[in-house]
Order: structure tokens, then sequence, then C-alpha cells
């Protein structure tokens, strides 16, 4: 069994008298030493799925497992105990404003019965771990949105996690501040081997950290794999929404709603030749670029573009098969760029 196991998972919430359906039947499998990311629209139900993966929501049906310990059978004193095993980091940081950043860090461990002396030892370890020694004094009033947030990564992992939930723990911090947050725990996963889940609703962010993700849609999972396949070739609407993003990077083209479109993704193999020159070239038919961008997927830069087909059914299936053959992802899509 996986580290985390999430099985036929249901919540159901009673709102003026009426059911809402925030999770339906979700399964996932979540590796021991993996970061993965669980991604959707606001609304989507990502914040509930995380929250009941350490029962702070239980479940209305269904189970999660850590580690082969099925959480709904644990007394309320046997959670709090299987909690300390996973640590969570927030959006808003939730640092207490009244203490300094080094009793921050050690606020969880005090609750949990450790000596002063011992928490405040392991507290300056953490503050070299996220690099803030200099800041052990300071208050939270007194700390950039990044800082807070690795002061809230410090306390997270003050009693030794196995596990780390970050949820939209990104959205309040500007792109360089995320990149740097963002390898922060990507170096965590690799020197201390914890298993990261980030919930998110940034492709970008799953694209440059996680290995797999899970995309959930209106409570329920879209789709699930590595970060690569879905990225080559997402299989839902969801995905390919998540994907498509609202920004346009090049639009040659005033209007871009064209009969047949393709999103294609450059491999490896494949990004230093000039495929599109070579297919018009040998096809002698214009091919509009809708859409180009480059993003970071697991560390390397991946290029993907949007074409419009000729209207002509047979060059337009002659020109997805020589993209195939060229090494390139191919996936045909109908919604409006």
């Amino acid at each position: 069994m996986s580290e985390i196991e999430i099985k036929n998972l249901t919540k159901i919430f009673e709102i003026k008298g009426h059911k809402v359906t925030a999770l339906n039947d979700i399964n996932l499998s979540i590796e021991k030493g993996d970061i993965f990311g669980i991604i959707g629209m606001s609304g989507a139900g990502k914040s509930t799925l995380v929250r009941s993966i350490n029962y702070l929501e239980k479940p209305t049906n269904g189970t999660v497992y850590i580690d082969d310990v099925d959480l709904s059978l644990l007394s309320e004193r046997e959670l709090r105990i299987k909690r300390r095993e996973i640590g969570m980091i927030f959006q808003n940081f939730n640092l207490l404003e009244q203490k300094n950043v080094l009793d921050n860090i050690c606020f969880p461990l005090e609750i949990a019965g450790v000596k002063k002396k011992e928490a405040r030892k392991r507290a300056k370890e953490l503050l070299k771990t996220v690099n803030l020694t200099d800041k052990e004094k300071a208050y939270p009033s007194q700390l950039s949105g990044g800082q807070k947030q690795r002061v809230a990564i410090a306390r997270a992992l003050a009693s030794k996690p196995n596990i780390l939930l970050c949820d939209e723990a990104t959205s309040a911090l500007d792109p360089q501040t995320t990149d740097s947050i963002l390898r922060l725990l990507k170096e965590i996963n690799e020197t201390l081997g914890i298993t990261i889940i980030i919930i998110t609703h940034q492709m970008s962010v799953v694209t440059q950290v996680c290995k797999n993700v899970a995309i959930i849609d209106n409570g329920n999972l879209a789709e699930v794999g590595s970060v690569d396949e879905i990225f080559e070739n997402p299989s839902s609407d969801a995905a390919r929404e998540l994907l498509s993003g609202k920004e346009i990077t090049y639009k040659p083209v005033e209007s871009l709603n064209t009969k047949r479109k393709i999103r294609i993704v450059f491999k490896e193999n494949s990004a230093y030749e000039p495929v599109i020159s070579n297919m018009i070239l040998k096809f002698k038919t214009p091919v509009n670029i809708l859409k180009a961008d480059t993003k970071n997927v697991g560390g390397k830069a991946r290029g993907e573009m949007v074409l419009a087909l000729p209207e002509e059914e047979g060059i337009a299936e002659d020109i997805i098969e020589y993209l195939k053959a060229n090494g390139l992802a191919v996936s045909e899509i109908s919604e409006e760029i």
C-alpha cells in the first residue's frame, strides 16, 4: 500500500437545509517521497480534500489510510498523535503575531511537551534549513510574504513530519518569491525525504515542482497521472482548461476561433528541429500559430503551441501524423483559445 491511500472518499456538507457534495468518490494513491500536486479551479474541492487527508474534515463516506492506518478507526486522541506526522502550511501563513520567529517555530513543540531548550535547538536548526538564521528575533509584521512562508514551513517541519500538506501556499506570493518557495520545498523533499502534497489552482506551480498530479473538477477526480504525461497529452476538459491558461504569449491572428485546432508539445529530442517550418514546406500550406509558450516542467523547459489546421481534412490529418512522426505530442482541442 502507498504512504497515503484515499479510498471512495465523499464529503457532503449541509448548508441551510441543502446538501452540497464537495467531493465525490475520490480514489488516490500517493507514494512515499513524492511531490504530488492536487489542482483545480476555485471551489473544485481541493482544500476539502487536503483537510480530509489529516481528518480535519471527516469524510461522509470512504476513508484515508496513512502508512496502512485507517484514520476512520482512530480515537480523537489517536488522531491528534497521528497528525504530528503531518505538517501543514497555508496561503495566509497563520503565524502568531505576538511571537517572534523563533517562538513561532517552537510553538508546536511546546504544545507537544518538548522541553524549551530542546525546542529552541530544533527551531534554530530549521531556521538554517529555510535560510532565515538572521530573522530569529523578528516578528511576523517585520517580514516579507516569502519570509513569513519560510517561517511557516519551518514551523510545519518542527515535529519532524513524514508528510507536508501545502494548501495554496504560494497563492499570496509574487512569481519570483513563488519560485524560491517551490525550490525550497523541492530541496526539503530531496534532503529529508518528506512526502509533499501541493494544493493549487496554478498549473505553473504543478509543472515546476510536482512529479504526479490529480485534477479535481467540481468535486470529481477528472484525471491523475505524471505531470509530464498530462502536460503532453491531457485527456480531460479540466486539464486542458488549466493548461491553456489565460495569457496568450503570441497571437498573430485577429480571431482565434477556427474549425480545427491542435496542441503540440515539443519533447527534448524535437526541441531543436525546425519542425513547423519543415511541415509548411512539405505540405505547401500555411498554418496559423494561435498560441506559443514555454513552461517549466520538472525543471526542464518544454515548448507548446496551438495551431489552426487547414480546412482540407486530408491535409489536416497528414499534418497530425507528420508531427507525431517527428516526436511531438499532439492532442486535438475543441474549446476557444
